[in-house]
């Protein structure tokens, strides 16, 4: 395998800085399964304060929030909507089901951006014993399968309009939420506040090693502790990776616009060379989805041609090819992709 000059796998693959190592080597820590570390207790306390709820709870994967929220909205045999490209049922594993006894159903999407016509085509209640009612509708921003697509506020707010005198839930998927929010400048509490529960992640574009935090009612997180118990999410002196947490919401937010950046510099490139494998104009945050098949290409062959150029890419489908900018890709790993990616795309021409 050639030496990985830029690694745009994921976002998941960054790396704790020597200053947040340093952080978490200091914390303070205690028995969290007993509510007793204090450094978890002040992540989870602030990062509900930035999303404008009540309570927070730390939990080791943003798939587990995610499946917190939606256990505490869906009783077993009722049902969630969301997205057909949406993490919660794609990449989830079928979690909701096998764990909570909760049905789906999608709506379609362009780039997995929210049109209030979707969910709202889906909501069903007030049918008594006769077909499922609806409890709950996910909206993920930023839109991770749909190319990290930022969701607008105000549609987020109409949705939120129209189901909540229905009494339909609102759990927001906000593994990068910190993106939308640096992208759109829209106030995290802004975003917040239009859901029940939201869920973020620390350990994507912020640089975390590990963890989550779910956000939402008092009520709702003193319940949402105990299902964590019972999934196998109780943890101990977890407070040395909280104190991560707290270190990148410190320092890694503002950044984020620097992978915005390099990310709509390397579109460019790709659509300058190989037009219609990317419109830049739809690249609003740090990840890029190349449709390397109006290039003659195939998403294998173009990761196959990229690695042998020593930039790491990942196929998400037979000619779709994402790439995603994080905390360790900087600009000189940045003009290694465009390098990798016009030599490949220009062989296939």
């Amino acid at each position: 395998m050639p030496e990985i000059i830029a690694d745009l796998l994921s976002d998941t693959l960054t790396r704790p800085t020597p200053a947040m190592r340093e952080a978490m080597a200091r914390a303070e820590v205690g028995d969290d399964v007993f509510g007793e570390d204090p450094t978890v207790r002040a992540l989870e306390e602030r990062v509900a304060g930035l999303l404008g709820h009540e309570a927070g709870l730390f939990a080791p994967t943003g798939s587990m929030a995610n499946q917190l929220g939606l256990r505490l909205h869906v009783a077993p045999g009722r049902e969630m909507v969301a997205d057909q490209q949406a993490h919660v049922v794609r990449a989830e594993l079928g979690a909701a089901a096998a764990f909570s006894g909760i049905t789906s159903r999608t709506w379609p999407s362009v780039r997995g951006r929210l049109e209030a016509a979707g969910p709202m085509s889906l909501v069903t209640t007030g049918v008594g014993p006769y077909q499922v009612e609806t409890a709950l509708v996910v909206v993920e921003n930023t839109h991770n399968f749909g190319g990290g697509t930022v969701q607008p506020i105000e549609t987020i707010r109409e949705v939120r309009a129209a189901t909540q005198p229905r009494g339909v839930a609102m759990h927001l998927d906000g593994a990068r939420l910190w993106n939308a929010h640096v992208a759109s400048g829209v106030a995290l509490a802004d975003y917040g506040t239009a859901f029940d529960t939201v869920s973020v992640c620390l350990s994507k574009g912020l640089g975390a090693p590990v963890g989550s935090v779910l956000v939402g009612s008092a009520d709702a997180m003193a319940e949402a502790r105990i299902w964590r118990k019972r999934y196998g999410g109780g943890m101990r002196q977890v407070g040395i990776l909280a104190a991560a947490g707290l270190h990148a919401l410190d320092h890694h937010v503002e950044r984020l616009a620097d992978d915005h950046a390099r990310a709509a510099r390397f579109a460019a490139a790709c659509a300058e060379v190989a037009p219609g494998t990317i419109d830049p104009a739809t690249v609003e945050t740090n990840i890029v989805v190349l449709d390397v098949g109006a290039a003659g290409l195939t998403a294998a062959a173009f990761v196959e041609g990229t690695l042998a150029r020593g930039v790491r890419t990942y196929a998400v489908g037979p000619a779709a090819v994402r790439l995603v900018w994080h905390l360790d890709v900087d600009d000189a790993g940045t003009e290694a992709a465009i390098a990798a990616a016009r030599e490949v795309l220009t062989a296939a021409a």
